[in-house]
């Protein structure tokens, strides 16, 4: 049975492909065959911060002069995807939390801020992080309620975050927090270093992502420079929009990458597995379920490169950007579903890539908007 391979792009250029082939390399080499054991021990070497940005993953979209990639949102698809064929998705969420904490450096920082903190991250010496959510609320950024207030040349931040990505062992924090009124015209967005006095963690169990560090941090009289704050005081709200269609896009192309991931390791299963004398492939209800499965991932990967396309013509379709975030992990749910269950108990003992995909279901379904919080976007665009 043939693998299903992803439908050509005709945006993809031969450098594009090249970048996608060298991808591919690293993730086979240096991932693929550690992915369970990292899951396990809950952790992966840090070392492969460096082995990354080696070959350039993590300076995609990063200017040059700080060690970047100029990149178009084609370089962007390519590394979703080609980590997505892993099933690690712990280790992909924290070996690229920069990709949400680093943006708002690149976006709105000085000079100053850029040159000492983006060379860093890029090279995969300093680890970054976004710390956004709250206890006491997830999306609703607008009402956050970590504050920080002036004093001197100094911002005093009091409060905590929650599910933060890296949140263990980054060297920078990228730190939403209310300089201001209420509502979203009193937030700032603050660079806080992991010993800055005042500031500390701790780590939470999950689901899934298990080997993604991930953690509460707490801020008590935390005495952070001004010269950390990133942009204008009070319009960090809008820095922090300008993350999100970036953000689910990657979500939605590893996702499917991951779902077609699903569907070459059932299709192989299923030929090696013998029930009453045949190979399971021969089982009607079987290849059924594989044409569902490779007719999802086909349809979600054809919306995913229209969306991209029009991103790259300098379009904003946010009710389609969340339709289709949402359409790329019910496409992944349902073929780490349907994966397990045609593997049946060696779907559901650990070490499969189906075992380890659906685990990461749900955090994919939440992460950078829910699924709700997507329809409701998504409607208000369109009206309706």
């Amino acid at each position: 049975m043939a693998l299903l391979e992803r439908a050509h792009n005709p945006n993809f250029t031969p450098e594009h492909l090249a970048f996608r082939e060298t991808l591919r390399r690293f993730v086979e080499t240096e991932i693929e065959p550690f992915a369970s054991q990292w899951d396990e021990e809950e952790t992966f070497p840090r070392a492969l911060y460096k082995k990354a940005a080696d070959i350039g993953l993590l300076g995609i979209g990063y200017p040059e002069e700080f060690g970047g990639i100029d990149a178009d949102i084609y370089y962007l698809l390519a590394g979703a995807e080609e980590l997505g064929r892993a099933g690690a998705g712990g280790v992909t969420a924290s070996l690229l939390s920069h990709t949400i904490g680093a943006p708002p450096i690149k976006n709105v920082g000085n000079q100053q801020q850029k040159e000492k903190y983006l060379p860093r991250i890029l090279s995969g010496e300093w680890i970054s992080a976004l710390a956004i959510t709250e206890p006491s609320g997830g999306s609703d950024v607008a009402n956050l309620q970590t504050t920080a207030r002036k004093d001197g040349d100094h911002y005093i931040v009091n409060g905590s975050k929650t599910f933060i990505t890296s949140g263990m062992r980054a060297d920078v924090y990228t730190v939403a927090v209310r300089t201001g009124g209420p509502g979203m015209g009193g937030i700032s967005l603050l660079l806080i270093d992991r010993d800055t006095p005042g500031f500390s963690r701790t780590p939470l169990k999950k689901m899934g992502w298990w080997a993604s560090d991930t953690a509460t941090l707490y801020f008590d009289e935390c005495k952070v420079p001004a010269d950390n704050l990133l942009g204008v005081e009070n319009a960090g709200f809008q820095a922090i929009m300008l993350n999100f269609n970036y953000e689910r896009l990657w979500l939605a192309a590893g996702c499917i990458a991951a779902a077609r991931a699903c569907f070459n390791e059932v299709a192989a299963y299923a030929q090696e597995r013998i029930v009453f004398g045949k190979p399971l492939s021969e089982k009607q209800v079987v290849r059924h379920k594989l044409v569902q499965m490779a007719q999802a991932v086909n349809a979600s990967q054809a919306y995913l490169d229209q969306v991209a396309w029009r991103v790259e013509q300098g379009e904003q379709p946010i009710a389609d950007i969340c339709m289709l975030k949402n359409q790329a992990t019910e496409t992944m749910e349902f073929c780490a579903r349907e994966g397990v269950q045609t593997m049946g108990g060696a779907g559901y003992l650990r070490g499969p890539k189906v075992e380890r995909i659906y685990r990461d279901v749900r955090v994919n379904a939440i992460g950078g908007g829910a699924e709700e919080i997507m329809r409701d976007l998504a409607s208000r665009q369109l009206g309706i």
